[in-house]
């Protein structure tokens, strides 16, 4: 608390008992150093305690309403300018139980002898029985409760303003002119030196030439940025006198008077609003005052705005710098990719998608998130979205490519975690290989608009996987028929306030079902259901649909990796196996390479003790062939048995033999391979 300090012998208002008891109370505000003085019955006009105030006045800030706050800013500030000796104003507090309260305050400025203000004192009292009782006499008549709520309304419809252009509609629609009592509102933005005109007022008021202009240039808007000091024009013969080119461009609006004022934020000009008028004569000094304030609550609203575009520019760039710039042409395939970014401020985050072209015709499709929403985020999915895509293209299974990920993750030193979907497709046979790590299920759209959740078996999060040790993900095999569409995306897209991922899934389901076969339209449909529900957070989707007409001839190679212990994996590859079998033209054979290649899965499973991966390719030469390829982690070679009349096993490799055209075994590092190859049509 700073120490009491004596008042100026030439200041009547010594503190004393009279005082007191006139509910008057005294200050001593030092501008050098900020702190301000306030007697004992002072404290008690602002119904606060001397612990409550630490002689600081933004420690008054919960006794005075933001609205007067900001008109008595301004006020002091054009007295300290202006180099006038004193001001007055009546202004309301907010008691401690909640009501609003008159009170009157004078201030005398002390300058030294250059001009320059370094102290104000005077007084403050309780007006609130003066006012019940001389209203008229004080000038607070209903034209000047009117006003003031011009400034507590214009305030109010600012207060979510998040771009500049939101700003500018809150004050040029019908209901900011009405409350402002302006025909007409321009605005311009301080841009390099020159102001850019970014709101030009009512139709047909725009002048040529003036959508850039030099802050030298004699225009009114050009003077109170220069002087930081409003202008008031009082007649349209001051106008024209003033400012005689513009004045003769707009000579038909028929403008009586025009209030011009700048917009300053944290002590510089960011820009000038002109507000214009028709019947008015002139400004009075309390319109004058209040039109100063609500310049003030209009700086900070387009600063704020401002700076939320700028952070917003900057994460949204750096997040699509870190987003594929193309998305190859896949052979077999249509895909659609959307990004949107939430709609304002530091609101961006790490959702990604990504396609991968994989070897024999197969491509991956990845769709992520990264936890929070700020341009950390989208740094941590850049990095992520690269390893996932080195991992994907080094050939390893679907669920190696999300284990490693998640270790790379965990291994980043970052507190983020990743939600992810990872799909491996052959387009030639229809199977998908899909991995989900936390993240939400896909959907799938038939041939006929019909739209399904397609149920995935999930792990843990990227990251937390990791740091709990628990990397097992397991592959979810499925057969994607011609025609149809698996769609990949991330919670924005399904999100509602108030509502359970249910409902917004089943909401996304009846979308994908009504809306258009074609799948840009589709996925430029879906990205409007968000604007239109006003959704805040970012989005990824990916649609990828099977066309089985140019799917490369051929085949292509599909890979799955099989647990021991795991009966879930076995049924998986099982379902691979049958699914290329009839998708490769081996119809024929199929119950033969199905039955090879479940035998030679369930030895590697009985006789190792690691997993087995079980490989399927068509290779292609004088003979097109189907080859099955089972790894395990055993160096031991399998030796072929002969079991007996009685013996239920030992006739693996002897069935092998006799249904396969060809077969054999090779070393793979610490490991080896059981191989066998199919002939087929």
């Amino acid at each position: 608390m700073p120490t009491t300090v004596s008042l100026p012998d030439d200041w009547p208002a010594h503190p004393d008992r009279s005082l007191a008891l006139n509910r008057m109370g005294s200050f001593d505000w030092d501008l050098v150093t900020g702190l301000m003085h306030l007697d004992a019955p002072a404290l008690d006009v602002f119904d606060t305690t001397a612990a409550e105030y630490d002689g600081r006045p933004e420690s008054l800030s919960r006794r005075v309403p933001p609205d007067e706050a900001h008109r008595l800013d301004a006020l002091v500030s054009s007295a300290l300018k202006t180099g006038v000796a004193s001001y007055g104003a009546y202004f309301r507090i907010r008691c401690q139980d909640g009501r609003l309260r008159w009170t009157h305050t004078q201030g005398r400025i002390l300058r030294n002898g250059d001009g320059r203000p370094y102290r104000i004192i005077g007084i403050v009292r309780d007006a609130t029985e003066e006012l019940s009782h001389s209203a008229e006499r004080l000038g607070l008549d209903e034209e000047r409760r009117r006003q003031t709520s011009v400034v507590e309304a214009t305030t109010a419809a600012l207060a979510h303003a998040r771009t500049v252009q939101d700003v500018i509609d809150a004050l040029s629609d019908a209901h900011g002119l009405e409350r402002l009592g302006s025909m007409g509102m321009v605005m311009g933005l301080v841009e390099a030196g020159r102001i850019h005109l970014v709101a030009e007022g009512p139709e047909g008021s725009f002048v040529p030439g003036t959508r850039f202009t030099r802050i030298e240039e004699e225009y009114p808007m050009s003077e109170v940025v220069r002087s930081l000091q409003p202008k008031f024009i009082h007649s349209p013969e001051e106008f024209a006198d003033g400012y005689p080119y513009l004045w003769s461009k707009i000579t038909h609006m028929d403008i009586s008077a025009a209030a011009y004022l700048p917009l300053i934020a944290q002590a510089r000009p960011i820009g000038a609003i002109g507000l214009l008028y028709q019947d008015k004569d002139g400004f009075t000094q309390e319109e004058r005052n209040l039109l100063v304030a609500l310049g003030s609550s209009i700086a900070q609203s387009l600063q704020r705005a401002m700076l939320l575009e700028q952070e917003h520019d900057l994460a949204e760039g750096l997040q699509q710098a870190m987003l594929p710039r193309r998305i190859p042409s896949v052979p077999g395939a249509q895909i659609a990719v959307r990004y949107r970014s939430a709609r304002m401020g530091r609101d961006i985050g790490g959702d990604w998608y990504d396609v991968i072209q994989l070897p024999g015709g197969r491509v991956g499709a990845v769709i992520g998130d990264v936890q929070g929403h700020d341009t950390h985020a989208a740094a941590v999915m850049g990095q992520l979205r690269i390893v996932l895509r080195a991992y994907a293209a080094e050939g390893h299974a679907p669920g190696t490519v999300m284990a490693r990920a998640s270790v790379f993750l965990h291994e980043l030193d970052t507190d983020r975690f990743a939600t992810c979907t990872y799909v491996e497709a052959d387009l030639s046979t229809g199977v998908l290989q899909l991995v989900r790590a936390g993240h939400i299920d896909p959907l799938v759209r038939s041939r006929t608009g019909d739209c399904r959740r397609l149920p995935v078996e999930g792990g843990m999060p990227l990251g937390l996987s990791a740091e709990f040790g628990r990397l097992e993900y397991p592959v979810t095999t499925v057969e994607l028929d011609p025609g149809e569409t698996v769609l990949l995306c991330t919670d924005g897209l399904v999100e509602q306030p108030g509502a359970d991922l249910d409902d917004g899934i089943q909401l996304l389901t009846s979308m994908i079902r009504s809306g258009p076969s074609d799948l840009q339209l589709l996925a430029d449909r879906l990205c409007e259901a968000i604007d239109e529900r006003g959704g805040d957070d970012d989005m990824a989707l990916l649609l990828l649909r099977r066309h089985i007409e140019d799917t490369p001839q051929g085949g292509g190679r599909l890979q799955q990796h099989v647990a021991p212990g795991d009966p879930e994996a076995l049924v998986s590859a099982r379902h691979m196996i049958g699914a290329a079998v009839r998708a490769w033209g081996a119809r024929d054979r199929a119950d033969e390479i199905e039955l090879v290649a479940d035998e030679l899965i369930v030895n590697a499973l009985m006789h190792t003790d690691g997993p087995a991966i079980v490989t399927l390719r068509v290779l292609t030469g004088p003979e097109r062939c189907l080859r099955v390829e089972v790894e395990d982690r055993s160096s031991a070679l399998p030796r072929r048995r002969e079991a007996g009349d009685s013996g239920v096993s030992g006739r693996g490799l002897m069935l092998v033999d006799r249904l396969a055209d060809v077969w054999g075994v090779e070393s793979r590092g610490s490991g080896k391979c059981v191989w066998c190859e199919f002939v087929v049509v």
